[in-house]
């Protein structure tokens, strides 16, 4: 059915204020309502925030540095780190350095609620629940992350209800949060209003799958900011799926949409930056038309939630600056590898890996990558 999701949050996180708004989307989630996002206008802290009929002009000519990472929960209640405040504290300083907005997949929940999808035979095999506790988000505030998307197939683990805390959560740690359906959620940093759209194949999210009604919201959000970012939840999961196939995707029969075809859509409809996770490996890294689009960042950060053995414990933290038009200006990416049960480090191969895997998978549009992470288009 069609749901009208309200418009939402205003609120500042550091020097970066913070506003998400809803628009129509469809959705069933689970023949249970979704949560709707905080009543309200939308609008920055300091001014409204209208939409335009034509593309946001930007009040400001300051670059916006954005720091992204991949699939972050840490355990699994009650199977929890011993210190959640300082489980990030070795990378916390690549993570935020230089960075206006920090986001992150949060591949999981953060809720008390009962009732996980795996039932009453608990996680194994191929169904793992994921629940945080709900204060793990000021956490991950005081980590440096700033957006954090619920766009993935965990943010259902624990129903409607648990993905309604989760949301909660996070507003109320002030943080904003995105991946809904019809979600477009606004943070402004440097003076430039940026928009946050998250997508995964999974009809509590905005859909991966239904493309028209994907570039209808991409094409939306170009209205009402200057710069776009848009996430995908795409692809395959596992060892052997580093590579980018340039087809549809599946796992364990699911649907997981043509990530190649996904993101080139959306950089036409308007998205300055295409980012990803999902796999739970690495990935390839492209320009198309002059924008970069980073086809997995991979596992950020677990404890016990993800595999670490071989090329899944490689990690990384990407660092991308744009214009205030959506331009691409420069881009790091950070190694990083996760020990342990899932503490993310420094170190690693993860350069090496990325710039082999670009080149195979995309050759003369492929990123171009020196020793030290800068990332340059061919």
């Amino acid at each position: 059915m069609k749901l009208r999701l309200p418009v939402a949050i205003a609120a500042v996180v550091g020097a970066v204020s913070l506003a998400a708004c809803s628009s129509a989307a469809n959705s069933t989630a689970q023949s249970a309502a979704l949560p709707a996002a905080p009543g309200g206008t939308s609008a920055t802290a300091s001014s409204p925030a209208a939409p335009h009929s034509a593309t946001a002009s930007p009040s400001s000519s300051a670059p916006v540095t954005i720091a992204a990472v991949g699939d972050m929960s840490l355990g699994n209640t009650p199977d929890l780190p011993p210190s959640p405040t300082t489980y990030l504290d070795p990378v916390k300083s690549e993570l935020t350095t230089g960075a206006q907005i920090v986001f992150a997949n949060l591949e999981g929940t953060l809720t008390t609620a009962d009732g996980s999808k795996c039932g009453s035979a608990g996680d194994g095999g191929t169904c793992f629940a994921f629940r945080d506790p709900p204060e793990y988000a000021n956490d991950y505030k005081a980590d440096g992350f700033t957006v954090l998307n619920d766009a993935n197939n965990h943010s259902m683990d624990f129903g409607s209800a648990g993905l309604t805390q989760t949301v909660q959560s996070i507003h109320a740690a002030g943080l904003a949060q995105t991946g809904l359906p019809g979600e477009i959620t606004l943070v402004s940093a440097n003076g430039v209003k940026v928009a946050f759209l998250a997508f995964a194949p999974y009809n509590w999210t905005a859909s991966l799958l239904n493309l028209p009604v994907a570039q209808a919201l991409v094409e939306k959000a170009k209205t009402e900011a200057s710069v776009v970012v848009v996430y995908m939840h795409a692809g395959a999961e596992g060892s052997d799926a580093d590579h980018v196939t340039g087809q549809d995707e599946t796992y364990v029969g699911e649907d997981r949409g043509n990530p190649e075809a996904f993101a080139h859509m959306a950089i036409d409809a308007g998205a300055s930056l295409v980012i990803a996770s999902g796999p739970h490996v690495l990935r390839g890294m492209q320009f198309y038309r002059g924008h970069l689009i980073a086809y997995s960042l991979g596992n950020f950060a677990g404890y016990g939630n993800f595999g670490t053995d071989g090329d899944l414990a490689l990690s990384a933290i990407l660092h991308v600056t744009l214009s205030s038009t959506g331009q691409f200006e420069q881009a790091r990416l950070y190694p990083v590898e996760d020990v342990g049960k899932g503490q993310p480090v420094p170190g690693g191969d993860t350069v090496s890996f990325v710039a082999q895997l670009s080149q195979q998978d995309f050759g003369s549009s492929a990123a171009h990558f020196s020793s030290a992470g800068v990332i340059q288009a061919p």
